[in-house]
């Protein structure tokens, strides 16, 4: 069996939760042949591995973005009739009314070319109409080049060379998403796509808050990626999600309810035995972690915020943020110059570090993020038996509070998200009561081997790669 696993902006460059899952499906699926087709930003961003990559990933094919530049001097491609009605549909359609398959022809058709197709007069007239219909006050210009800087992107990774495989597996939809559809389509082959978080809505809230996006094209970036997550969703065999929320969100995104299958994530509670220790009495030497990517949607600086406030009450804590500080260098430095500010000691960026190491040393863990899936930091916190703070966001509730049929009781707390004076509160509240934090730790260790084995996940993701390797070979 040969599977393409697509990601965008992750493995093997960037760790974190997602890289580790691909890591950890690669590693243990010694029997499967694995081809990582990646989606990079630069070759100076994304220029080494993060990971030890096992002998049975045969290949590793990077696209990056920025290797792209446009040319004005493209030759013009000829659409016909029928060829331009289905780019208007792709440019101008409503996600929900788009026709998939003639979409997915047209790109088989016209890949080597897409480029082309941007310069097109078919692209020029149907931006001109769209232009006319808005009424918009911009120069026609900037608007017929922003729409062209929006589908250059997608138009350079779709005339890539496909990897050939049984089965193309994307962890996200977007660009990995169409790219996996598409290779699908063109190759006759079985299409899985997996989501962590909910790409779309990710995407939506970065454009709503970005700045680089003018306010006239914020919409149409949304309605671009609504498009490729509809696209995806229509040619997936499955698409699996994490929990019962992210279900309703794809299907409030047009997936088909009955091509989603619940898996969730997993960790063998036994590799985390030694990360157990004796809970801490009083608030001297206690020491608070924290498991992220040092990034804007970890909302570390709400983090530092919420320490400044504990440091204060508590002076003996400490801090320890472990995780990659590389990804977002700008970001890493407005956290630096918010805790030079703050004047807060007892703070450690470890960087990319084996957690499994510092965890014996932990008393406590946080998550502050914006947005989340269902955060293997928690589920590996839980299994070595260290208590959460959390930010209420994707299935962190669940995770520490349980669901129907589960009765353990709490295994952390969760709070409302950038409030800096609850999240402190929680944790002051914790430091102040071991007993608590004692049972919320055993509550996660028992929850984690009773609901989130990772030999159940494993066994999950096999079953379907064999289901839809011999549809393939029946077809």
């Amino acid at each position: 069996m040969r599977v393409c696993m697509i990601c965008e902006g992750c493995y093997p460059y960037v760790p974190g939760g997602v890289s580790g899952w691909i890591q950890m499906l690669c590693s243990e699926f010694q029997d499967v042949d694995f081809i990582v087709w990646s989606i990079a930003t630069t070759r100076e961003e994304m220029c080494e591995y993060a990971y030890q990559i096992p002998g049975n990933v045969k290949e590793i094919r990077t696209c990056y973005l920025g290797d792209g530049h446009f040319a004005r001097s493209r030759r013009k491609a000829g659409l016909s009739r029928g060829g331009k009605e289905i780019l208007r549909n792709l440019l101008m359609g409503p996600e929900e009314q788009i026709d998939w398959t003639s979409i997915l022809e047209f790109i088989r058709k016209y890949r080597r070319r897409m480029g082309d197709v941007l310069m097109s007069q078919s692209f020029f007239e149907i931006c001109l109409e769209e232009y006319k219909r808005q009424g918009s006050q911009k120069v026609f210009n900037h608007f017929l080049w922003n729409l062209r800087g929006i589908y250059f992107p997608l138009m350079q990774l779709l005339s890539e060379e496909i990897p050939q495989a049984d089965i193309y597996h994307s962890v996200s939809t977007g660009y990995a998403g169409i790219l996996g559809s598409c290779a699908s389509y063109i190759n006759g082959k079985p299409f899985l796509l997996s989501e962590h978080g909910i790409y779309t809505r990710e995407r939506e809230e970065d454009i709503i808050r970005s700045q680089w996006v003018a306010g006239d094209f914020k919409e149409v970036w949304i309605q671009f990626f609504k498009k490729l997550s509809y696209i995806a969703y229509r040619q997936a065999r499955y698409v699996t999600t994490l929990f019962g929320v992210n279900r309703s969100l794809q299907i409030e995104l047009n997936c088909p309810a009955d091509k989603i299958v619940l898996i969730p994530n997993g960790v063998e509670a036994a590799e985390y035995d030694a990360c157990r220790k004796e809970k801490r009495v009083g608030a001297e030497g206690f020491t608070i972690g924290a498991v992220l990517r040092v990034v804007p949607i970890k909302d570390v600086k709400t983090m530092l915020l919420t320490f400044d406030l504990v440091k204060q009450a508590k002076p003996g804590v400490r801090l320890k943020i472990m995780g990659n500080c590389r990804e977002n260098p700008e970001y890493y430095e407005e956290c630096m110059e918010l805790l030079e500010e703050l004047g807060t000691p007892d703070v450690e960026f470890l960087g990319q570090v084996n957690v499994k190491e510092h965890l014996p040393d932990i008393d406590l863990l946080v998550l502050s993020s914006i947005s989340e899936g269902q955060p293997l930091a928690i589920l590996e916190g839980m299994a070595a038996e260290i208590p959460f703070v959390a930010t209420n966001v994707g299935n962190c509730r669940a995770l520490l509070e349980g669901e129907e049929g589960d009765n353990l009781g709490p295994a952390g707390l969760v709070v409302p998200v950038m409030d800096s004076e609850a999240m402190a509160d929680a944790i002051i509240r914790c430091i102040q009561n071991p007993g608590m934090r004692q049972a919320m730790g055993s509550t996660g260790r028992k929850r984690v081997e009773r609901f989130y084995s990772r030999r159940a996940m494993l066994k999950a993701f096999y079953r379907l790669y064999e289901e839809m390797e011999a549809e393939k070979w029946q077809e």
